[in-house]
């Protein structure tokens, strides 16, 4: 499993992205984090500003297209994206992950698959 960590300009951005990447099953879940201060350079100078984070649960599996359509709908030039590998965890937790993520279970003999076959 990864956690993924982006940083957003808005709630609004934040909330609409999240749910796009929902959609498309290339999260199962987005913690939606409250705007914070952030320092960092940019363009030669340090600047300032209000982010909003969002921690999304996801597989590996499914991380470049999730990188690729959070780039796309991006409204930063070079957006925080990063994933966190997570090695272990609570077993039945991993497996809601991995059956909500990539192709759209259709039956319950996939789901008990799905569930049996989360990778990290």
């Amino acid at each position: 499993m990864y956690l993924i960590y982006v940083t957003y300009n808005s709630l609004d951005e934040a909330k609409s992205i999240s749910r796009s990447l929902i959609e498309n099953r290339l999260a199962a879940c987005a913690n939606i984090l409250p705007a914070h201060q952030s320092m960092y350079w940019w363009e030669g100078n340090i600047e300032e500003g209000e982010e909003v984070a969002v921690i999304y649960k996801t597989k590996p599996a499914v991380f470049d297209r999730f990188k690729d359509m959070c780039e796309e709908l991006h409204s930063n030039d070079v957006p925080c994206i990063v994933a966190l590998p997570i090695h272990d965890g609570h077993k039945p937790f991993l497996a809601w992950v991995a059956e909500h993520t990539g192709e759209v279970v259709s039956d319950e003999s996939e789901s008990q698959d799905a569930k049996r076959n989360w990778t990290l």
